[in-house]
């Protein structure tokens, strides 16, 4: 079982796009979602698929579990979905020894930047780059399985 560990945060400008790689389109739909827990189907860039499931209240730590998918399969989950599928662009940023990956929502979620972090221990302390907005971690309207099944509420406010 692998550790999810990352902080999250609202991107404030475009000032990352100049260190960012290329981006690759997601598509993905929650298949269950619960208070501590999700399972989830991914496509990534119409190439490759993979089911996570997620269990965890903690904020900043969750346990998850990943599972590579047929494609086929994933497009079927796809139209299980609870809740909206969510689609956007990911991109990689490099940041003084950390990878930063910034979301662009495309669709119904079009105009929402977010960039989390992965960290291999809760006490790491990544840099934060300039181009960052407010922290968001454990804010869950802005979790992926609260913009799919209940949209932006008023997350951006």
């Amino acid at each position: 079982m692998a550790k999810e560990i990352e902080r999250k945060f609202l991107v404030a400008s475009s000032d990352w796009q100049d260190r960012a790689d290329k981006g690759i389109k997601l598509q993905q739909a929650y298949i269950v979602t619960m208070d501590d827990r999700s399972v989830r189907v991914r496509i990534h860039g119409n190439k490759w698929a993979r089911l996570t499931i997620k269990i965890g209240k903690s904020a900043l730590v969750r346990n998850e579990y990943e599972y590579d998918l047929p494609m086929g399969d994933a497009r079927e989950l796809l139209t299980q979905a609870v809740g909206i599928v969510i689609e956007k662009r990911r991109y990689r940023v490099p940041h003084r020894g950390f990878t930063w990956e910034v979301d662009v929502y495309e669709g119904a979620l079009s105009g929402l930047v977010v960039a989390e972090v992965e960290m291999k221990r809760e006490t790491d302390l990544p840099a934060l780059p300039q181009w960052l907005g407010r922290e968001i971690t454990g804010d869950r309207r802005y979790s992926n399985q609260a913009l799919a099944t209940e949209g932006l509420l008023e997350a951006q406010s």
